[in-house]
Formats: structure tokens, C-alpha cells, sequence
């Protein structure tokens, strides 16, 4: 039972991956937005080489130059078309070397021309364009030490969006007077543009004064470095606002999102035989606590519905990182839904990030049913000091838990299936 049990949930969740597949969403976009005359592309994030590929596919010889800036290696044989690496979650000089060539395509352009933005999870770190005065180091400073307090991505991106040259509606204020067109995939809860990549082609509706709260409220701000500091107490830098007039021929459309994943890990789960349903595609909170909730509201479903059930969950929680151990917020979620279903049969629950990528490590995520504590405790593993060491990693690689995809060249934050077969250990 354990093992066909996990099993399943892992066969929904890859189902809900595989439905996201940016190269077909951005046939689809382009075919609703007309695009014509010369076009220069700009491709940035997790799923920048397959919408890029598609875009170039379609367009042909009216995308005259290309720059495209992903976390893996891309090949398009294009001319006029650079393709670099970037460095994620923490930014480097790479990626800044490619935000600089976006910079300069966007002051080139004509009010004839458009500028086609391709944008996916992760772009935000991977295009990043320090604003004068500071350094790329600095914004890695910045970025870790905010990751580390737990902060939430609107809460980075928010800081990110001023202290970079192209974050906050900057890019297409930059290319203004041409035409500017963004076909997003969404990586955040809400689907907010301003928000996914840190909104470089529509207004911020943040400021310089949000920044530093959100600094304050984490504690990390005496922890900054004095040249970011200065940059925002300067508050001489604000992003452009909705009223803009530099923002006036730029359009952004959300082409895809964590809802598709997720209806089709719930296809898949009732082709399995379960009563399956979407409980939410906006889940946020700390990973294990998460992991726990996800547990009893899964045992309560089964219990009042009996037979086979399925709950289907997608967003992206968080960790507030207190140890020195290596893991991710997905294998944290399961983490601690696997203490919460210790020693209870007919349960599993799978927890993957959609580009593949868990964290600083090489799996996606990581699956567990009633009996994976039992099985950590014989390698001599601890399921909470694990978590207080946030070393989940080492904890589902010592008994063969981890779920590995490789990057997926997508992006739609996670999806996460929780199953329960009725039995007597699920009674009240």
C-alpha cells in the first residue's frame, strides 16, 4: 500500500508539471496579440529558453535581435540572438552582464519597433541591473539575507524593485516610445505583474518607503550593506507609478499560472480512482507548518468521504532559515507532513517545485507516507532536529525520498498532492 500509495502522488504531480509547458502557452499568446513590423526579444527566467525557442519560431525574420538569460545553459542557433546564464536565487555578474544588453536594446528602440518580453519564475535574480552606486555583491548581500529572514517574494521584490535599473516598470519606461509586450508565466500567488520578476514592464505601486520597512519588519537592516542603505534612505530613485506616461504603450498578460498544474494534478488523481479536489493555488506559510495542516485536512476528508481521496494544493510557502543544513521549502513541507502522519497507513503526500529545483539542491521535492519517520530513525535520523537544522535534504536522500525531475523549463511555483485511502487507522 505505501508504496503504490506514493506512487500515485507522485504520477499526479509530474501530471500537473507536464501541463505546463511554456512553449505551447506562448504559441497560444501570440496568436491572441498580434505582433508586427520589427521586433527585438527579450527572454528572462526559468522557462526562458523553451518560450524564446517558440517565439523565434513564429516570428521568424521579424525578431531582429534576441537576449535571453536563464540558470542553465540554453542553445538557440540564431542570429542576432545571445544567450547567457544567470545566477539564481542569488544574482552575479552574468546575469547583470546580460541585464546590461537588455538595457541597451530598450534605449535603442524606435516608436515603430516593439519589444517582446518573455518572462518566467526567477527572472527577477537572474536579470538583475544594479542602480548606480551599488554592486551586484550588494544586491547578493540583500538578497540572502532577506531570503534567510523568511521573506515572502512580494516582500523581496518590493526591495529589488529599488535597487535595480530595470525592476518596477523601469524596462519598458526605458523603451518608451515603442511598443512594449510582456507574456508572463506566473511564479507568484495572486498572479500580481507587479510582482512576478519584479514588474519591469508595469507600474509599482510600492516605494522607497516600503522597501525599508519590509528591511525593518525582517530585521536584516542594519545587516545591509551601508551602500544600499544610503541608496534608499536617499529615496532619490522611486520606480515609475501607474500614471506614468512612459508606461502608456506597454501590455502584460499573465499566460499561464499554477492553476493549469494543478487541474491537471486533479485529472490525473481522479483517473487514479480518487475523489480529488483543488483546496487552494495560493498556499503560503511556513513549509512545515504547512506540511502538518495539509495532513489533518486530508485525514478529515477521507474520513468524511471515505474511499479514496485526493487534495490538491499549489502556491509557495516559505522557511525561515535557523540552521545550517542543506534542504528546500518543498522537502520542508514534507517534512512536516510526514511527522504528522507517523505511523499512519494509507497516506501520502508529495510536494514538488514545478522548475524542478528545490532550494540549493538537485531534487524537486520529496514524497512520504506513514512510514517514512520510521525509516529516517533506522539511517539515525531526526525528523525535528532535521527541521531545526532545515537539513531535509540529507534527511529524504537517506531513505530514497527525494523526487528528482531536473529543471523542467518551467516555472509556476509548486504543486503539492496530499492522498488518504480509508482504513481503520483514519477513524477518529
Amino acid at each position: 500500500m505505501s508504496e503504490a500509495i506514493r506512487r500515485d502522488a507522485v504520477t499526479c504531480a509530474l501530471a500537473g508539471i507536464a501541463a505546463v509547458d511554456p512553449g505551447d502557452l506562448v504559441r497560444r499568446a501570440l496568436g491572441r496579440h498580434r505582433i508586427v513590423g520589427d521586433v527585438s526579444l527579450v527572454a528572462t527566467g526559468k522557462a526562458a529558453g523553451a518560450m524564446a525557442s517558440t517565439a523565434l519560431s513564429v516570428l521568424g525574420q521579424s525578431v531582429r535581435r534576441g537576449v535571453v538569460i536563464s540558470p542553465d545553459p540554453v542553445r538557440i542557433d540564431v542570429a542576432g540572438t545571445t544567450c547567457l546564464v544567470g545566477g539564481h536565487p542569488i544574482p552575479n555578474e552574468r546575469g547583470a552582464q546580460g541585464a546590461r544588453m537588455i538595457l541597451g536594446v530598450a534605449e535603442s528602440l524606435r516608436a515603430d519597433e516593439t519589444l517582446l518580453c518573455l518572462v518566467s519564475g526567477g527572472a527577477s535574480a537572474l536579470t538583475t541591473l544594479p542602480a548606480p552606486g551599488l554592486s551586484v555583491d550588494d544586491i547578493a548581500s540583500a538578497t540572502t539575507l532577506l531570503l534567510r529572514a523568511g521573506a515572502t517574494i512580494e516582500e523581496l521584490n518590493c526591495v529589488r524593485k529599488h535597487l535595480d535599473q530595470l525592476k518596477g516598470g523601469r524596462l519598458a519606461a526605458i523603451a518608451f516610445p515603442a511598443r512594449v509586450v510582456a507574456f508572463v508565466l506566473s511564479d507568484v500567488v495572486g498572479d500580481s505583474l507587479a510582482t512576478i520578476a519584479s514588474g519591469p514592464t508595469v507600474a509599482d505601486p510600492t516605494t522607497v518607503a516600503d522597501a525599508i520597512a519590509v528591511c525593518r519588519s525582517r530585521g536584516v537592516w542594519d545587516r545591509l550593506p551601508a551602500s544600499i542603505r544610503s541608496h534608499l534612505e536617499g529615496g532619490t530613485d522611486e520606480s515609475p507609478k501607474p500614471d506614468d506616461p512612459r508606461l502608456g504603450r506597454a501590455e502584460s498578460y499573465v499566460i499561464g499560472s499554477n492553476v493549469t498544474a494543478a487541474e491537471a494534478a486533479r485529472a490525473q488523481a481522479q483517473a487514479l480512482g480518487y475523489a480529488a479536489r483543488i483546496v487552494t493555488t495560493s498556499l503560503t506559510g511556513e513549509a512545515n507548518l504547512a506540511g502538518m495542516e495539509i495532513v489533518k485536512a486530508a485525514r478529515d476528508e477521507c474520513m468524511r468521504v471515505g474511499g479514496k481521496v485526493a487534495l490538491i494544493y499549489a502556491g509557495e510557502t516559505t522557511v525561515t532559515v535557523r540552521g545550517n543544513g542543506v534542504g528546500g521549502r518543498n522537502q520542508e513541507l514534507v517534512l512536516g507532513a510526514a511527522i504528522a502522519m507517523d505511523g499512519v497507513p494509507g497516506m501520502a503526500v508529495v510536494s514538488l517545485g514545478t522548475d524542478g529545483i528545490d532550494g540549493p539542491t538537485d531534487a524537486a521535492g520529496a514524497v512520504a507516507d506513514g512510514d517514512s519517520i520510521t525509516k529516517a530513525r533506522a539511517h539515525g535520523r531526526d525528523a525535528r532536529a532535521t527541521l531545526a537544522a532545515n537539513d531535509t535534504h540529507t534527511f529524504w536522500k537517506s531513505i530514497g525520498a527525494l523526487v528528482r525531475t531536473g529543471p523542467t523549463g518551467t516555472n509556476v511555483m509548486d504543486i503539492i498532492v496530499a492522498l488518504a485511502v480509508s482504513n481503520g487507522a483514519l477513524r477518529a
